[in-house]
Order: C-alpha cells, then sequence, then structure tokens
C-alpha cells in the first residue's frame, strides 16, 4: 500500500511559521489583513472560504468579506476591487472565480493593484510565474503542490514529473514551478495521445484534469508518487479526486489523498501569501 501523503501536516508546518511572523508584524504596528470577495452563494466557494478563515484566525490575520449578489453588475464588482486597493489595511485579496459574467472577471483582475494579488489574478503575478522570479505569487493550489512534497522531503530535481491539465489556474503554473526547481516536465491534455505509457514514465505525476477517475492503474508504475490536485464530485455525491484511488494506491510508492491532501495546504498558502505582502510593508 502507497504511503499517504496527507495535507494536514504540512499546512500545520506553515501555520507555525506563519504564526510567529504574525506576531512579529502585530508588534511592529501591522496587522495582516485579507480580503475575501465573493460573488454569489456557490457552496464551494463558501466552503473554501469558510476553510481560508479559519486558518487566518488561527494565525492571526484579520478578514475582511465582501460579498455580492450573483446578479450584481460589473459596475458594483469594480468598486469592489477600488476600495480594496484604496484601503492601506489590506494586504491580500482573495477573489472567487470563474465568475458567470467573464468580462467582469477579466476587468477585475486587470484592475486589481498586483501587490495585493495573493491568488495570482493579474497578469503581472502570472508574468512573474512564467519568468521564474520572484515577483508577485503563484496561484496558492500550484505552490501547495510545491510546498506538499517539500514537506515530505522529495527531491525535485532532475525528476521527471507529468503534469495532467494545462489550466491558468494549476496546470500551466504548476509546470513552472517544477521547472523553476529543476524538474523535467511533460504535460498532457485532452489532446495528448497515449497518455498512460506517458504518465508510466513519469517518477512523480501532478494530476490537475478536473475529471474525476480519469487516471486509473493503466496510468502509473511501481514506485511512482502521484500527487491528485482534481477536485470532483462522483456519482453517487461524494468529493473524490481525478485519481481511482483503490486502484491506483496499491500501485504506487505514494499518494496525496482527496479529501485531506492538496487542499489542506492551498489556505495555509494564502495566509503565507498575505503575510508576506504585509512583510513588504516594513
Amino acid at each position: 500500500m502507497a504511503e499517504l501523503l496527507k495535507g494536514s501536516p504540512a499546512a500545520a508546518a506553515i501555520s507555525e511559521d506563519l504564526l510567529l511572523r504574525c506576531e512579529n508584524l502585530k508588534n511592529k504596528g501591522i496587522k495582516p489583513c485579507l480580503s475575501i470577495l465573493r460573488v454569489g452563494e456557490k457552496a464551494d466557494d463558501i466552503a473554501y472560504e469558510n476553510g481560508a478563515v479559519k486558518r487566518c484566525e488561527k494565525i492571526g490575520i484579520k478578514v475582511v468579506k465582501k460579498v455580492l449578489p450573483a446578479d450584481s453588475s460589473k459596475e458594483a464588482l469594480l468598486k469592489q476591487i477600488r476600495e480594496i486597493n484604496e484601503d492601506d489595511s489590506i494586504h491580500g485579496c482573495l477573489m472567487f472565480r470563474p465568475l458567470a459574467d467573464r468580462q467582469a472577471e477579466t476587468e477585475a483582475c486587470a484592475l486589481l493593484d498586483p501587490n495585493k494579488d495573493v491568488d495570482s489574478m493579474t497578469m503581472t503575478s502570472m508574468a512573474g510565474v512564467f519568468a521564474c522570479s520572484d515577483h508577485g505569487y503563484p496561484p496558492c493550489t500550484a505552490e501547495a503542490v510545491i510546498e506538499l512534497l517539500d514537506y515530505y522531503q522529495i527531491p525535485l530535481e532532475g525528476k521527471r514529473v507529468t503534469v495532467i491539465g494545462r489550466s491558468m489556474v494549476i496546470g500551466k503554473p504548476v509546470s513552472m514551478l517544477l521547472q523553476k526547481r529543476n524538474a523535467t516536465v511533460t504535460m498532457c491534455h485532452t489532446r495528448t495521445v497515449d497518455m498512460p505509457a506517458i504518465c508510466r514514465n513519469a517518477e512523480i505525476i501532478v494530476s490537475a484534469a478536473g475529471h474525476a477517475g480519469i487516471v486509473d492503474e493503466t496510468f502509473v508504475s511501481p514506485g511512482q508518487i502521484i500527487v491528485d490536485v482534481g477536485i470532483n464530485v462522483d456519482p453517487d455525491g461524494n468529493l473524490c479526486g481525478d485519481v481511482r484511488f483503490d486502484e491506483v494506491s496499491k500501485i504506487v510508492g505514494a499518494i496525496t489523498p482527496v479529501p485531506g491532501g492538496v487542499g489542506s495546504v492551498t489556505t495555509a498558502v494564502l495566509c503565507k501569501h498575505v503575510i508576506m505582502s504585509a512583510e513588504k510593508k516594513l
């Protein structure tokens, strides 16, 4: 049976460090603050919001919620972004995406102050990711993958890593973060020919396809490390990942669970970015 790479110990280790850094900031007159901007009442947004608020409270980060009705106008959304930009007490902004109004989402992302962009909403932050620079902040989930692997002391340099999925939220940015750590990355997607064969040749697989159970026993080989970033709902209404856990865990060396894997680390990374933004005030 594969080693279980749980996210909670990694998240706890990050939070412990952030607790000390938060206290140091407060001693110097700065109280880290995150603004959460949500449009509508989507269940998955609210679930993530609750987890983020809980993590912030434990660390000592203040949270300011801004909630708009699902049918809010673009002008109302942009007004909230401007208020966040102008409020010097706010160090980071998390806006839930995607929005039903994609044009409003695009304009809101473009308007946000890059210094308060703690989840890579702006092109400035994404440019930093793709230039492999330290400017801006990567998407929290993409960075959570790296944090989880680091916590379990899994080396990346020179490793063959296959990333399934090419979205701008996870697939593409996580591939850049892996390359920054000198991994050799192959990206797979819906047009990839013989994806199972490519995945079997990898030492690490990061699945961010967003399709329940796409990774089965034909994708994996003994000793591999599987990072399942997928968050899906199966036909029975249960939360599941991209990987068929029961099949794959009998073959590979280590695997993240869903739930309880990468997602557990994501809110800790969000808090880390808020603390980093507040520290820049010094």
